[in-house]
């Protein structure tokens, strides 16, 4: 593979629960921190779930003028935030040192501006109804319009689109920004995803689902990845975002590089539109197809950072899959979900938790599984959790999966930078 074809990591930002930058979030994931809590910003207490993981201390004024938060979804607010992080770690502060027309955004979200959505009805329904409705709703309330304010934003003028795939949206945007390096449709990427969208209308509804956890007596504690106790997930906030580039520019303009982007795939379960499969089968072959397309083989691996949200069934699916397609290789990978920290942050998941795999490439150390009170019976005592402790070891390469509703499922690896 010559350098032309390789594309490599050059830029992270972060917000979410437990740290509003990368490196404190790292810290935050090492160190085994929750970011759940009990929620802020309006009454649940008539929810059975009265807790999440919320974003901390944000102030989206010290990111965007007074007069265009108004116009924008909180989803978005965030995104710009962590946008400007990637972009200036990635050493376009200038804004001027890039060729616009070779600068794509590809960005996901799984639920887009809902609390506008809500917001909007709310009080279109007690204002007797009237015809007031915002001119900044429909805009506000799109899926793709965080992918279109970053582009306006940095003058990127490359291919431009957003991903909904549910909670596979950010590790599908990663794939396809992937892909576009490849085929040289750009030079560079920014891709990752955002979800801010813990309001009444979302808890009310993952809760009438079952699908939300129930630990109301200590929520720090509520998100249980593999614990024998798990009953749902926790709904977190957060935006991640990569700047991806290919391997001749990066080294052309002397970037830093965190790693490179070994492999991509996606792949549907065509099972349900809310539960895994039970074999997961879609999961197996999305992972497959991921080592397939990195030239790897399941012994190159060392960490899987699992979908792993903490709900009785998907986790066993996945587990199931993990060990079909790592076989007696998985004795000697360690396996962590930091949804056990972050909760599941929807669309934005894959953002955040590709940023943890690469982190842990560059450290040679893997963020644990929290919240582990009593083994699972159901899984094999030979699978390495890293359970309640980060585990120092080396880490060349990671994987990191992402699954959504509708049988979604997004599958990226990233691998240690060898010139």
């Amino acid at each position: 593979m010559s350098n032309y074809d390789r594309v490599v990591v050059t830029g992270l930002g972060v917000l979410s629960s437990i740290g509003n930058n990368v490196n404190d979030f790292w810290n935050a994931l090492i160190k085994g921190e929750s970011g759940a809590d009990y929620i802020k910003g309006f009454d649940a207490s008539n929810f059975k779930t009265k807790f999440a993981c919320q974003i901390k201390g944000f102030d989206p004024l010290q990111f965007i003028d007074k007069k265009d938060v108004r116009k924008m979804d909180p989803y978005v607010q965030i995104a710009i935030a962590a946008a400007d992080e990637a972009m200036n770690d990635a050493g376009f502060v200038s804004g001027t040192n890039y060729d616009s027309d070779r600068f794509g955004v590809i960005f996901g979200s799984g639920i887009g501006g809902f609390i506008s959505f809500q917001e909007e009805m709310i009080n279109y329904a007690q204002h007797n109804r009237n015809s007031r409705f915002s001119p900044f709703f429909i805009p506000k309330i799109l899926c793709d319009i965080g992918a279109g304010y970053i582009s306006i934003r940095y003058n990127l003028r490359g291919p431009n689109f957003a991903v909904a795939s549910a909670c596979a949206s950010a590790n599908n945007s990663i794939v396809e920004a992937l892909y576009h390096l490849r085929l040289n449709k750009a030079d560079i990427m920014l891709c990752g995803g955002s979800e801010m969208a813990v309001c009444e209308g979302l808890l009310g509804g993952f809760g009438s689902m079952k699908a939300l956890s129930e630990h109301n007596g200590d929520p720090k504690t509520a998100s249980r990845p593999y614990d024998k106790d798990r009953d749902g997930f926790v709904m977190g906030e957060a935006a991640g975002i990569l700047i991806l580039e290919r391997l001749d520019h990066a080294i052309a303009r002397n970037a830093h590089i965190y790693a490179e982007v070994a492999g991509g795939a996606a792949s549907a379960d065509a099972y349900h539109i809310t539960a895994p499969h039970p074999e997961g089968l879609g999961a197996k072959k999305v992972m497959s197809a991921c080592l397939q397309d990195a030239d790897m083989s399941p012994g190159d691996i060392d960490y899987i950072n699992t979908h792993g949200t903490s709900t009785p069934l998907g986790d066993l699916a996945e587990v199931k899959a993990v060990c079909a397609v790592f076989g007696d290789n998985i004795k000697d990978i360690n396996i962590s979900s930091t949804k056990s920290m972050t909760g599941h942050c929807l669309g934005a998941a894959g953002g955040i938790e590709a940023i943890a795999a690469i982190k842990s490439i560059n450290e040679n150390i893997v963020p644990p599984t929290i919240n582990h009170f009593t083994d699972d019976p159901v899984f094999s005592p030979d699978l390495n959790f890293t359970f309640n402790k980060a585990h120092h070891r080396t880490v060349r390469a990671a994987l990191s999966n992402n699954f959504g509703f509708g049988g979604h499922n997004a599958c990226v690896i990233f691998k240690e930078y060898t010139p």
